[in-house]
Parts: C-alpha cells; sequence; structure tokens
C-alpha cells in the first residue's frame, strides 16, 4: 500500500492536472502493450500499434524505450518529467536535459530486475546523441501509438476533469479526494493507494500534490519513485468507448448552427439540448433546470442518450453527473 500524507499546507496546494499529459500517456501505454489482457477498449488498438512497430525500422533508440519500460515492476522517473505538464516538447526537453547522476540511479534500479541493451549504458553516462535517440523514438512511438488517438484521450481525460471539478465545488479539496474512489482512499489525511505493488509512505512536506487522470494507467494508480521530485500522482480515468474510431470523428468540419439543427433533427430538439448542456458536466437535476423540464423527463433522455453511447453517467451518492463520450462530443461538434 501507498500512503501519501497531507498536511492542512498541501492541501491546499493540490490540483489536478490542466489536460491529459502526452509524455505520461506514452510511456503508460508502452507497459500496456504487451500485456495478454482481453480488453476490447484496447484490443484494436494494441494490434495496430504492434503492426506498426513490427513494420517499422527497429532503431536502437526504440529497442532502448521499450526496454526502459517493462509491462510490471519499476521504470524510470525520469523518463515522466514534471514539465511535461506544459506539453509533449518542453517534456522531451526535460528528459534531454536529465543529470547523469538521476539517469544512473534509475538504471541501476531498472537494471536489478531487467536485462537492458547495450545503449543503456551509454545511457548511464548521459551521452548527448543516446538522449537524442531516445527521445527521436519517444516521438516516432507518440507518432504511431498515442496522436492517433489524442482526441479521444483527451475527452476521456477531460470527461474525468469535469467529475473532479464537481467534487472540488461541492466538498473542496477533501471532497476531491474522497471522490477518487475505489482506485484511492481518503482518511483523516492520509491518501491510500491500495493495492500498490510495494510498501511506501510519502510524505509532501508543504509541496502539494498533482494529481494527473491518465487513460493509459491501469487500475492501480502510479507515483514517483523518487521523495524528492515534485509529487506526482497518476490515476486511471473511465476509457468511455476505448480506442475504436468514432462515427463521424474524420468528418470535415461544418457550421456549428447547421450542424445543432442536423442534430435536433436526428436526436430531437430536448435530446440535443440534453447533449448540448452536458458538454462541460450536468447533473439531473440542473439538466432539468437548465432547459425548464421535470427531473424525471431529464432522467428519462439522459438515459436514452447513454444508452445510445453518447453520454456517461456518474452516481456519486445521491447525484449523477453526466459527461459527454467521445461519440457524444463528435456528433455535438459536427
Amino acid at each position: 500500500m501507498l500512503k501519501i500524507h497531507f498536511s492542512a499546507e498541501d492541501i491546499l496546494r493540490t490540483r489536478v492536472a490542466p489536460a491529459a499529459d502526452p509524455v505520461w500517456e506514452l510511456v503508460l501505454s508502452l507497459h500496456l502493450l504487451p500485456t495478454r489482457d482481453r480488453d476490447p477498449l484496447l484490443a484494436g488498438w494494441r494490434h495496430t500499434v504492434t503492426r506498426g512497430l513490427r513494420q517499422g525500422p527497429a532503431s536502437a533508440g526504440l529497442r532502448l524505450l521499450l526496454a526502459l519500460n517493462p509491462p510490471r515492476g519499476y521504470f524510470p522517473d525520469f523518463l515522466t518529467p514534471y514539465e511535461s505538464t506544459d506539453g509533449f516538447e518542453a517534456g522531451l526537453e526535460a528528459v534531454r536535459r536529465t543529470p547523469v547522476s538521476l539517469l544512473r540511479r534509475d538504471l541501476s534500479l531498472l537494471a536489478a530486475g531487467n536485462a537492458l541493451p547495450a545503449a543503456a549504458t551509454a545511457l548511464a553516462r548521459g551521452e548527448p546523441g543516446t538522449l537524442h535517440d531516445l527521445t527521436g523514438a519517444m516521438e516516432q512511438y507518440r507518432d504511431l501509438a498515442i496522436d492517433p488517438y489524442w482526441t479521444r484521450i483527451q475527452a476521456a481525460v477531460e470527461a474525468d476533469r469535469a467529475r473532479r471539478a464537481r467534487s472540488l465545488l461541492d466538498g473542496g479539496v477533501e471532497g476531491l479526494l474522497a471522490g477518487l474512489r475505489p482506485a484511492l482512499h481518503w482518511e483523516s489525511g492520509v491518501l491510500q493507494v491500495r493495492g500498490y505493488p510495494h510498501s511506501r509512505e510519502l510524505h509532501l512536506d508543504g509541496r502539494g500534490l498533482l494529481l494527473v487522470p491518465s487513460f493509459f494507467c491501469a487500475a492501480t494508480p502510479v507515483a514517483l519513485l523518487d521523495p524528492a521530485l515534485p509529487p506526482v500522482l497518476v490515476y486511471p480515468v473511465d476509457r468511455l468507448g476505448g480506442l475504436a474510431p468514432a462515427p463521424g470523428e474524420a468528418a470535415g468540419p461544418g457550421t456549428p448552427d447547421a450542424g445543432r439543427e442536423a442534430l435536433a433533427a436526428l436526436l430531437g430538439r430536448t435530446r440535443a439540448a440534453v447533449l448540448a448542456v452536458s458538454d462541460d458536466g450536468c447533473t439531473t437535476g440542473e439538466v432539468a433546470r437548465r432547459l425548464n423540464i421535470s427531473p424525471a423527463a431529464a432522467s428519462q433522455h439522459t438515459t436514452v442518450l447513454r444508452n445510445a453511447g453518447l453520454l456517461v453517467s456518474h452516481r456519486d451518492r445521491n447525484t449523477v453527473l453526466h459527461t459527454l463520450t467521445p461519440l457524444g462530443r463528435a456528433m455535438l461538434n459536427s
């Protein structure tokens, strides 16, 4: 179990990452790539990416990247720098600037339980050419495994952020932390990650915690091993419809008004309006108030839209929050 200890100052400094983190998504997706589970939400993605890697050039940088990310156990902290919150390029630049002492430490820990290619020795010395080969491989892998699916990854993360924003508004930061169940358990100033592979205690010491919602995070949240690094906890989000392309996602842009009229003709004006007000997340009661319909009617319309795969609904105590699925967003923006 991982126990993260909060002071009052830590609670004030805890926040949720502003968007899907492209470097974390890349690294965590590498861990899921070789697994043999039959998750239907990832099966097509895994097949496409694996085939693309086999058909593409087997560069030394790509072999090194795969070796640094085994499907289970430790992986190097330096691959997911804090700077990636500012975007993919900022994250890669931080990887290239990793101090030699951190490279040596992280690779020594990894080598204790894994066979590493010869390039890892040059990487541990901080050789610029090897660091550039590694980040070049990260760009190559991103083009194949992340970029084609980025819209859907972002949609799943944004739906989760809407839930967290609601928890924060209703209950403050403690409400936000308590709402992260079942993956996390908040009690008496301690956030517990049950099922964590190692027993650890992390004291935030006034630094706060950055919560990073992630599409490719597996069932167990992930924290950096080095307690001196800025505290980060990556947790899994609902993958909604997975990574299968949604109908109409590749369609060209049209005029928004014409699109909304067509949507109303297809769904009916009230259901189209329910879809629109759910763009940023909306409870059943808020749908009823905003559209001036009864709560029973709001519940009926959201049920129909959810069954059609256009909304996803999350219950928290006595309220149900509705957010758009990637298909619902594609229909709304078509």
